[in-house]
């Protein structure tokens, strides 16, 4: 499976740990996969491959159906779902690229007006600096 994923073994193991695809224990105690978990090995791939990490994708993959052939509209639904996310990073992106070239020389990205941490100055009253890049909740503290 390794192999033929183009993945090292440990990676199969890391994925399976992580609830991203399955696999059986033959009676020499030797991992199977099934041959439709190489399409889920493909999808984690590109989707890491675009930075998306493993919570976002393991929550599409759980909208895919296990223990079946998995059918386009299957893989369809879960891609739907994905859709909106995938959009909202496309123009994260292309906001970034189109606007990387004002940041030569700024070097921290602290000026009061930056067109990637602060567009338009709307977080100017919060104080200087760059306040935050993208709407993301807050990370829990431990109490």
């Amino acid at each position: 499976m390794a192999e033929r994923a183009g993945v090292a073994v440990s990676t199969l193991h890391f994925y399976e740990a992580e609830g991203l695809i399955e696999s059986w224990r033959t009676p020499a105690n030797h991992r199977r996969y099934d041959r439709r978990e190489l399409r889920r090995v493909a999808i984690i791939r590109v989707a890491q491959g675009l930075g998306i990490p493993l919570a976002e994708i393991r929550e599409v993959l759980g909208d895919v159906p296990r223990g079946r052939a998995v059918s386009a509209a299957d893989w369809a639904g879960a891609a739907e779902n994905w859709a909106e996310a995938l959009d909202d990073r496309i123009e994260q992106l292309l906001r970034l690229r189109d606007s990387l070239g004002a940041c030569i020389g700024c070097g921290c990205l602290s000026l009061e007006h930056c067109p990637l941490y602060n567009p338009a100055d709307t977080l100017g009253s919060q104080g200087p600096g760059a306040q935050k890049w993208a709407q993301r909740p807050a990370k829990p503290t431990a109490s």
